[in-house]
């Protein structure tokens, strides 16, 4: 599983490809609910958005170790509005 979204061949998946999986897993599925609640995991306080500190917080917790650049860098290809946050209703996570 990881090889097929492991674009880059590391060994690791990287945000981006994460993303990628997640798109490909909602189009299967096609489940807003499911969508929902992988965002969930994510927002951390139930706001609605997630911020760079959640996003950092949950990608170390999957062992992803990732420098502040690199949380800014996924925050903005995510970040439709360019509030610096990641939302549900109105970016797409897709």
């Amino acid at each position: 599983m990881i090889n097929e979204v492991d674009a880059d061949g590391n060994g690791t998946i990287d945000f981006p490809e994460f993303l990628t999986m997640m798109a490909r897993k909602m189009k299967d599925t096609d489940s807003e609910e499911e969508i929902k609640e992988a965002f969930k995991v994510f927002d951390k306080d139930g706001n609605g958005y997630i911020s760079a500190a959640e996003l950092r917080h949950v990608m170390t917790n999957l062992g992803e170790k990732l420098s502040d650049n690199e949380v800014d860098e996924m925050i903005r290809e995510a970040d439709v509005d360019g509030d610096g946050q990641i939302n549900y209703e109105g970016e797409s996570l897709l």
